[in-house]
């Protein structure tokens, strides 16, 4: 292996430890304390109790704190964490008795587990999908570093805490084997991440119209039928190997398909930069229309949208038609779906820098805006100098490496094309523009003006709430334009009708 690509993964090691230092979500917050306690509650669980009540409101399982709400293999992984843990020290998961606790030695076990889930998931399946582009060694260390030193992620995962970074590691690692022509293996792995976390919803759709495109395109009908009968043996023995101990009981099942969907949570949560929450400013949607009345619009908008990306996904299923539709797709989901979290801009984010090679400024630019639209939360979490910090040297790296914010060059040669050339034949990079620099760094400022003024200004009494929707709104106007600019470029892409820097 090129050192260099090791040089990369160790950075982002080190960073991810760095940020680790930090606090977390709910530290020191009673009752409720956090997604921190989450986390640590889900191990105390899966570790004290039998599997049948895992998802089951018992005596000692009280779903109103933090009951398990993920699929399956979110479950084993908390088992399997609270295995370990009862081994390096049983009080971090003594039942009743460990609640809320936030000790030095036991906040060291949990930033681990992280990291260790990062080093044996997210990082190699980075590393597989940028040797995967078949690019040039610049251009797949470039995507590797894009991909491992994304701030985003890094903040929510070893900052705010969570293990985002299994179920985005296994979709990028599904994406990884589709492009090296292993379909099967996609469809497997894909259906780990979905049984990881069912947000990986956002990208079903993609993999799905991607996998029976390839099928329909085989030589033969014969040849089609039995692609498709290989990927979908894949994908119900996956499935079926996943929930095997909840299918032994239906009433079981049941009970972990109402944790999985709770539509009782409303809309959204807190202040998200989508569609309906930036709506709710001037109409009230959820004090005017009942939750089945919204369910309802949210699925029908949802559709709507989900559908012109993938039907060209159908009809011409090739990787960066792929890569495409999953960012549009989950960006779909994000801006228009029910039970919307400000942290599910991940799942269009990881698109986005897979998509770098290609689309460099529009992608860092997503890319930043995505982890500062999250500004509200990592706030709260005490965590304004860990995104300073790794989004100014995030930013800094990107240009160091490719040149994408040198503007002077760009507005010299307005036909040249970035340093990330793509392979012949390919598409070409984003369209320039003498503005779209300046437009960058005028977002920023933005968003430097609003982190800026959320810690140093009080909000009127009257509008308690008036940075965080001030921030969600900045953010939705981004992310309403990235979505008709990602889908223009998909319908032109497909049309071969593209502009060549």
């Amino acid at each position: 292996m090129d050192s260099r690509y090791l040089l990369v993964l160790g950075l982002g090691l080190l960073l991810r430890w760095a940020v680790s230092l930090h606090p977390h979500s709910g530290q020191r917050k009673p009752p409720m304390f956090g997604d921190y306690e989450a986390q640590r509650h889900w191990m105390e669980v899966t570790h004290n109790l039998p599997l049948a009540d895992w998802y089951r409101n018992t005596t000692d399982n009280d779903l109103l704190y933090w009951g398990l709400d993920y699929p399956p293999l979110t479950a084993y992984h908390s088992y399997l964490c609270g295995a370990v843990a009862a081994r390096v020290d049983p009080s971090f998961v003594a039942l009743h008795a460990s609640r809320g606790l936030e000790t030095p030695e036991h906040r060291l076990f949990m930033r681990a587990t992280v990291l260790v889930a990062d080093l044996l998931v997210f990082l190699p399946a980075a590393l597989w999908f940028a040797v995967a582009l078949r690019r040039s060694r610049a251009v797949t260390l470039t995507v590797l570093a894009v991909l491992v030193l994304y701030p985003g992620l890094l903040l929510i995962d070893h900052g705010h805490f969570q293990y985002n970074g299994v179920s985005l590691g296994l979709m990028v690692a599904a994406a990884a084997a589709l492009l090296g022509r292993r379909d099967a293996t996609g469809a497997a792995l894909f259906s780990l991440a979905l049984n990881y976390k069912q947000m990986e919803l956002y990208h079903a759709l993609p993999f799905f119209c991607y996998l029976l495109g390839t099928c329909l395109r085989q030589r033969t009908w014969a040849a089609s039928v039995g692609k498709l009968a290989k990927i979908g043996a894949a994908t119900v023995l996956t499935f079926g190997l996943v929930w095997l101990p909840f299918l032994v009981d239906a009433q079981r099942a049941v009970e972990v398909g109402a944790r999985l969907f709770p539509f009782n949570r409303g809309l959204f949560e807190d202040k998200v930069a989508n569609f309906w929450c930036s709506l709710s400013v001037v109409y009230k949607v959820k004090q005017l229309h009942s939750v089945a009345a919204i369910a309802s619009m949210c699925l029908s908008t949802t559709a709507l949208f989900l559908l012109p990306t993938n039907l060209l996904l159908l009809a011409d299923p090739t990787p960066h038609n792929l890569l495409l539709s999953l960012l549009n797709s989950a960006l779909t989901f994000f801006l228009f779906s029910f039970q919307v979290h400000e942290k599910s801009i991940l799942l269009a984010a990881l698109p986005a820098a897979m998509l770098f090679p290609d689309y460099p400024l529009s992608s860092l630019w997503f890319l930043l805006a995505s982890t500062l639209s999250m500004l509200p939360l990592l706030l709260k979490d005490d965590l304004l100098l860990a995104t300073v910090a790794t989004t100014v040297f995030f930013t800094v790296a990107v240009n160091m490496a490719t040149g994408v914010l040198d503007a002077g060059r760009r507005a010299a040669a307005p036909k040249q094309r970035s340093r990330l050339t793509t392979t012949s034949g390919g598409p070409p990079a984003d369209p320039c523009s003498r503005w779209a620099v300046p437009a960058l760094y005028l977002s920023l400022t933005g968003y430097a003006v609003l982190a800026l003024t959320s810690v140093t200004v009080s909000p009127p009494e009257r509008y308690p709430d008036l940075w965080p929707v001030l921030v969600s709104l900045y953010s939705f106007a981004h992310f309403a334009g990235f979505f008709l600019y990602y889908h223009l470029i998909q319908f032109q892409f497909f049309d071969e009708k593209f502009k060549v820097c």
